[in-house]
């Protein structure tokens, strides 16, 4: 689990943060903290991994209480002001959030953390490994996915259609940026416009894969990847 504070002199901030992390697998909330000084006392008494921090606060300001920290976990800016970006990335942040941002905005900036520097388990907004579980936008809605439930992709233009063994999901999604959260062990492009599970391989034959009672093409220029299969 990724263990995380809430650094906001505002409450509304806390709780739209708050549900956002509540929605997602693997977040695991600590403490509220309001200023600085609270966020210091959190972190010298919890195992912190994550810190979603607001700048402009009183007594000590968002970036430098981080200047002070010596070992500082990983860090996301939740500011309304855009003009200290820049000083954000020098320090090393995750990624710098403009209020008000959305809830898909949000996990992009999950996805970022380099979960191979800190204490926690494998995380992302997206994809959840640990748990081999996906969260995916499908029209205004938010629908988790078990990886091992899904039997191929398809992509229809700049969209996705997710197969699984009992559903049809369409998303947003560019087949070639989807392809990113997928477990590579699992997953495996056989065609421009398809990515199918290895588990659910019937048989292959040619140049058709056969998964259910789907047939799926096999690429010429794809071909290689078969050989990760075997």
């Amino acid at each position: 689990m990724i263990n995380y504070i809430i650094v906001d002199d505002e409450h509304i901030a806390h709780d739209i943060i708050k549900g956002y992390c509540d929605a997602l697998p693997n977040l695991s909330f600590i403490q509220h903290c309001y200023d600085a000084i609270e966020a210091m006392e959190s972190l010298r008494n919890n195992n912190v991994d994550l810190i979603f921090l607001d700048l402009n606060m009183p007594k000590l300001k968002g970036f430098e209480f981080l200047k002070a920290l010596q070992n500082p976990p990983k860090v996301i800016v939740t500011t309304a002001y855009q003009e200290h970006a820049l000083e954000g990335y020098e320090l090393n942040i995750v990624d710098y959030l403009l209020k008000p941002f959305s809830f898909e905005r949000f996990i992009k900036a999950i996805n970022k953390i380099d979960v191979s520097n800190t204490k926690a388990s494998v995380a992302s907004t997206l994809t959840s490994k640990s748990d081999e579980r996906i969260f995916v936008k499908s029209s205004k809605k938010m629908i988790q996915i078990n990886l091992k439930d899904i039997l191929f992709v398809e992509a229809i233009g700049n969209y996705c259609k997710i197969i699984t063994v009992d559903d049809e999901i369409q998303i947003r999604e560019k087949i070639s940026d989807f392809i990113n959260v997928l477990p590579t062990d699992k997953f495996f492009q056989v065609h421009k416009s398809f990515i199918i599970s290895k588990n659910h391989i019937n048989s292959i034959e040619g140049n058709r894969i056969f998964i259910n009672d789907f047939i799926i093409p096999i690429g010429k220029v794809y071909k290689t990847n078969l050989n990760k299969i075997f």
